[in-house]
């Protein structure tokens, strides 16, 4: 069974339809990449899988529970809204990182916030928020910035920024962890150190959805590729489908010119 499960999801601003009906799946472990041109919809259907943005139509379930129905005459209240977006962590092209915090901090504000929240002897919530910064400093390991725990943003490059944004979503353990094109906002030379750590998550069996305008990242390391035009799933398949053997018209004309400007 599919991890993620997304089914006639519309959106519109106005009179601008922006989503007209996507439908697909992902398994666990996998990696989408999302392509196609500015205004194609790629980072609104991301927005509407983490809750950012509210669907017009349809569902979306994450192994197996339904966790959003367009059509459900009950609308989701806000503490299960927060619950949803938890199954999903979000990687930001802009870091979004907290300025007033050193790296450490930003990392652990959200899980702390979450043991705050309960009602926990003094000894059991130390325990848990002692294993919230084990955790952390694990996870700087795991995207090289151990030695960073203490700096705060303003002192760290745009890569290793993103890094720090990356190993912030990982913290709480999200089924999906998404990224909007993760890489745009870096310098060429900063891009790579980033797109090692999502290649290295992969390995890891994490399961990914990337928007991403990094032709040769997705083609390497994606197990699908979806190409968004005008709303719509314009074509879906593995890398060697959709780059050596695209079907549509529109992917066709999309990769000659994102390779010529490559």
């Amino acid at each position: 069974m599919a991890l993620l499960e997304v089914s006639d999801i519309t959106k519109s601003f106005g009179k601008t339809k922006v989503l007209r009906g996507i439908d697909f799946s992902l398994e666990k472990g996998k990696a989408l990449s999302i392509i196609g041109s500015s205004g194609s919809g790629k980072t609104t259907l991301l927005r509407c899988l983490n809750f950012l943005e509210t669907p017009d139509t349809g569902t979306i379930s994450v192994d197996g529970e339904k966790i959003f129905d367009a059509s459900a005459q009950k609308k989701p209240s806000e503490a299960e809204i927060r619950k949803n977006r938890l199954r999903f962590g979000l990687v930001f092209q802009s870091f979004n990182l907290f300025p007033q915090y050193s790296v450490l901090e930003n990392i652990t504000l959200a899980p702390k916030l979450r043991v705050n929240e309960k009602k926990l002897p003094a000894d059991i919530k130390k325990q848990e928020l002692d294993k919230i910064n084990q955790n952390a400093l694990a996870l700087l390991e795991r995207v090289g910035l151990t030695e960073k725990a203490d700096f705060y943003p303003c002192q760290l490059s745009g890569g290793q920024q993103q890094r720090v944004a990356i190993a912030r979503a990982l913290a709480l353990s999200p089924d999906i962890l998404c990224f909007d094109e993760p890489t745009s906002a870096l310098d060429p030379e900063l891009t790579g150190e980033v797109l090692r750590v999502i290649k290295d998550l992969k390995s890891a069996d994490t399961t990914m959805i990337v928007v991403t305008h990094e032709m040769d990242f997705a083609r390497n390391v994606s197990d699908e590729i979806m190409f968004m035009a005008d709303g719509i799933i314009e074509e879906m398949g593995t890398p060697e489908e959709i780059f050596d053997n695209p079907k549509s018209q529109k992917t066709k004309a999309f990769l000659n010119k994102s390779l010529e400007s490559f």
